[in-house]
């Protein structure tokens, strides 16, 4: 049975490993699923919560469907009893991520978190606001994203953060270090993008099909 989605924090039980994945998810897509199955191994967590973000403060907004319209194809999609879906975000009235794990962090000080990104992201990392303060309340898993690596590593953040990255084969333990602390994960070989799957107009292709 896949999860209800959660308008405010999902329910938990107290030292669980949480990776947190925030987006747009206009559409949601094979890779966002992919990517929480992968974090999941790699970092030994328990549950991986989407975050379904009002809007992104560094995209145009102009064709973002509903909320819960993208939330509930966000369910379909993860189709997985450890991905959670919540829109935590319109809750407490936020578009930035710095904001929410602070929230979070209040909120639930008993869970580990993860934030996790892929390497596209960590290239504009430096862009985000109170990108710092993100880096040093939680730790972040970055995902490789070919052909993205070189410019996502030698990126601003990721030279800011240098000496707090930690080596791929200690991702298990990422979870449990206190932050600043990142790991760079390699060998998830898929390439889709929200971008690419919507039609001119705004609206989506058929992607909402989560599998069996």
């Amino acid at each position: 049975m896949r999860p209800a989605i959660a308008k405010g924090i999902p329910l938990y039980t107290e030292g669980m490993r949480i990776g947190l994945l925030g987006g747009s998810f206009n559409p949601p897509h094979l890779a966002h699923r992919a990517i929480s199955l992968f974090a999941l191994k790699r970092l030994k967590l328990d549950r991986v919560w989407w975050l379904v973000s009002p809007g992104n403060p560094l995209k145009d907004n102009g064709h973002l469907h509903g909320l819960y319209e993208r939330a509930e194809a966000a369910r379909q999609m993860a189709d997985d009893p450890r991905i959670e879906i919540a829109c935590l975000e319109s809750v407490i009235g936020t578009r930035y991520t710095a904001d929410t794990i602070s929230h979070l962090r209040r909120r639930a000080s008993g869970l580990r978190f993860v934030w996790i990104m892929g390497a596209d992201n960590l290239a504009q990392f430096h862009r985000w606001q109170n990108w710092q303060r993100i880096a040093s309340q939680v730790p972040i898993a970055v995902i490789d994203r070919p052909p993205q690596s070189f410019r996502a590593l030698t990126a601003p953040a990721a030279q800011a953060l240098a000496r707090y990255r930690i080596p791929e084969n200690q991702a298990g333990r990422l979870p449990m270090q206190r932050p600043p602390a990142w790991v760079f994960l390699t060998g998830l070989k898929i390439n889709l993008s929200s971008t690419g799957l919507r039609n001119p107009d705004g609206s989506w292709k058929s992607t909402t099909s989560g599998g069996t």
